[in-house]
């Protein structure tokens, strides 16, 4: 069974989140847990996502969202675990205005290819990121891009309950990195 870690951003995806409802409904799904949701510090969010992976009976599929995706960035130019791969939806852009000065030390992300397996899910109308800034993210990252349409910031406000067509990519993403490891996966 793959083991799954939920990455949130600020604020750590609250009721409505599609990540927390993932997490309830399925019990391979858990949470990193750094020291606060509300004021990130990168060096204690990249610890605790160690400590998740570390945890892991398998590697695991990271499943982020907004500050989490540049979370996974951060953490994998410095740690030598290994995961399955990595959902990323809503990257940021810390050049963006809407883009929040307590997150600022997360800014400066890694511009190397990941060593992993990635797709990065898009909004063509996301206040944090342009459409055009998750193309640039996914050509220097070497991630796959899906282009969701207008889904805001693919968040609770979004109004996506489960969001389907999410746990959709995330399967696919999961069974061909299964596949390819000669494992079994297990819904």
């Amino acid at each position: 069974m793959t083991d799954f870690i939920i990455v949130p951003g600020i604020g750590g995806s609250g009721k409505a989140h599609w990540q927390t409802r993932w997490q309830q409904a399925n019990p391979a799904m858990r949470r990193f847990n750094p020291s606060s949701w509300d004021a990130p510090d990168l060096d204690d969010w990249v610890a605790a996502l160690e400590t998740g992976v570390c945890q892991a009976r398998t590697p695991p599929m990271l499943v982020a969202h907004s500050l989490g995706c540049l979370l996974i960035v951060h953490w994998q130019r410095i740690s030598p675990r290994s995961i399955g791969g990595a959902l990323l939806v809503a990257v940021p852009d810390p050049a963006s205005p809407a883009f929040p000065s307590s997150a600022r030390a997360f800014a400066d992300a890694p511009q190397q290819r990941l060593r992993f397996p990635s797709l990065i899910v898009a909004s063509t109308n996301d206040p944090y990121g342009s459409l055009d800034y998750a193309r640039a993210k996914s050509e220097r990252w070497g991630s796959d891009l899906h282009i969701a349409g207008p889904l805001g910031h693919i968040n609770g406000d979004s109004g996506l309950g489960n969001w389907p067509a999410g746990m959709e990519l995330l399967t696919a993403l999961s069974q061909t990195q299964a596949i390819a490891r000669g494992a079994v996966l297990q819904p």
